[in-house]
């Protein structure tokens, strides 16, 4: 355990006892503790590539941290930082580490590192009220949407993620759904609700349908729509959905796509959906929070025609962009849908000007919102600038290249799926590793066991393969190299042992 000065202000008179006060810290020994950590925090960022990518987390410990139990009396300042070097840092999810392929799951950017800790000094809250964090959201969300290859006058909210991004918008076109059928509220809304219908790929994250749950949608009015031989969305198949289902009765009010899908990295056709929607009434969300940014990159933007004319998008920045985890994005070319939908007055939550913006817990469910997020976002853009956007995601699409030139050189891999967003699904050739399937899982348990590099596995065509996926600024062809060499050799050690026990590979899923 570090030496660690005393935090504590000099003790108070008896009198000033009778007001119970949380424990005064002194400016010097704040500081102090600000540059350990500050020091902590480089080491470690500096130190992590030469470690392990992932280590397990031992029984005892684990009890430990769920345990729970507070002590009766307050400890040092310093244990804080004494308490993450030794019970949190050393076991990670592995995701800051460059041969971390499992999940599209980014290392923290140095900019947004240190615009972390600014945002929460200052703790202004971006929902209510009028703060200079929250006008900062509204110009970064604009950048943003910019970006994307939204129309100009777009804006949006931040949000904790792509699937609050995601449950935001099917709200929003559940909303101007039954709105513009005169069935927001009443008798009609309980009949028209009941008949609402979703569309979205087969290949859309989960997030989608937990989001249809929360909005009280119920499986079976919800539409996984057939994929192409390339994973994308079939127009036709959509098409064919939505026609049965209105010579039903039902009522289809909201198709999403997918900019990126998790599994191989496909990107639905967008302009032929939105047609499709235009001609039948329905709203058009597409869920780009690992791909949402493609149309800003030159090699990806032919697969983005008409992305400018989509209702609402979910961009996630905490994954292209390297922002810290807790920043994803909604937005919508037309911000007064958000607040049709979101915006509830309270005597208690006036605005205080009367030509002041609508406050961005208008656009959104929550009410007090980070300033972390905006303050992260705006500085890891800062630190970028567009080209800089443009060339870190240029930068994994070159290492996926290479990546997939690499299995296919290889006579004992073969790729199987991938792109155009920077992934590469493979799989075992040799015949002597038996049922494929479960042959891929425990090869994948293999690779995370050996703790060298870290993978995981996914279904592609109903079959489990290997999945890499490229997200780490960190990363380099040695990476790549590494990754092949593990496989091989978890393979051979396959070869060699009869069986293997242990707990199922983690999965992709929610990535």
């Amino acid at each position: 355990m570090a030496h660690r000065s005393h935090d504590h202000a000099p003790p108070q008179s008896a009198e000033s006892c009778l007001s119970p006060e949380p424990p005064a810290v002194h400016a010097k020994v704040l500081r102090d503790e600000l540059v350990a950590a500050a020091e902590w925090t480089a080491g470690y960022l500096s130190e992590l590539p030469r470690g392990p990518v992932g280590r397990p987390l031992p029984p005892q410990a684990r009890s430990r941290l769920r345990a729970g139990r507070l002590r009766q009396r307050g400890g040092e300042l310093g244990g804080v930082l004494d308490f993450v070097r030794d019970e949190i840092a050393p076991y990670p999810t592995g995701n800051g580490h460059p041969a971390f392929f499992a999940w599209v799951n980014s290392p923290p950017a140095p900019a947004g590192i240190v615009a972390d800790l600014l945002a929460c000094a200052i703790n202004a809250t971006c929902g209510m009220g009028e703060s200079a964090l929250m006008d900062l959201e509204r110009g970064t969300v604009r950048m943003i949407a910019d970006l994307a290859g939204l129309p100009d006058g777009a804006g949006g909210v931040l949000t904790s993620g792509g699937s609050m991004a995601n449950l935001l918008a099917l709200a929003t076109a559940r909303t101007w759904f039954l709105t513009r059928r005169g069935s927001a509220d009443g008798p009609a809304f309980d009949r028209d609700h009941s008949r609402l219908t979703l569309y979205y790929s087969a290949q859309a994250h989960m997030s989608v349908a937990k989001a249809a749950a929360c909005i009280g949608l119920p499986a079976h009015r919800l539409r996984p729509v057939a994929a192409d031989t390339h994973d994308r969305l079939d127009p036709a198949a959509l098409r064919a959905a939505v026609t049965a289902d209105l010579d039903a009765g039902l009522l289809p009010f909201c198709t999403v796509t997918t900019l990126g899908t998790t599994a191989t990295g496909a990107v639905d056709p967008v302009e032929p959906v939105t047609d499709l929607c235009r001609s039948v009434g329905m709203w058009h969300h597409a869920d780009g929070a690992w791909g949402g940014l493609g149309a800003a990159v030159p090699l990806l933007a032919p697969h983005y025609g008409g992305v400018d004319g989509v209702d609402s998008l979910t961009v996630d920045p905490h994954k292209t962009l390297s922002v810290p985890v807790g920043c994803g994005a909604l937005l919508v070319p037309d911000p007064a849908h958000l607040h049709t939908a979101f915006a509830h007055q309270a005597s208690y939550l006036t605005a205080g000007e009367p030509d002041a913006l609508p406050w961005l817990s208008h656009a959104t469910i929550e009410l007090t919102r980070p300033g972390t997020r905006a303050l992260s976002l705006w500085a890891t853009l800062h630190h970028l600038g567009r080209d800089g956007v443009t060339g870190l995601i240029e930068h994994y699409l070159t290492l996926a290249g290479r990546l997939r030139e690499r299995i296919t050189a290889e006579p004992r891999l073969q790729l199987v799926a991938g792109g155009p967003w920077p992934v590469a699904c493979f799989r075992i050739t040799d015949p002597n590793g038996g049922e494929p399937d479960a042959l891929h899982t425990r090869i994948a348990r293999r690779v995370q066991e050996n703790g060298r590099v870290y993978l995981a596995t996914v279904a592609v065509h109903g079959r489990t393969v290997l999945r890499a996926a490229l997200c780490n600024y960190r990363t380099t062809t040695d990476d790549l190299d590494l990754l092949i060499r593990e496989v091989l050799h978890a393979a051979d050690t396959e070869h060699s042992v009869a069986g293997t026990g242990g707990h199922p590979v983690r999965t992709v899923r929610g990535a």
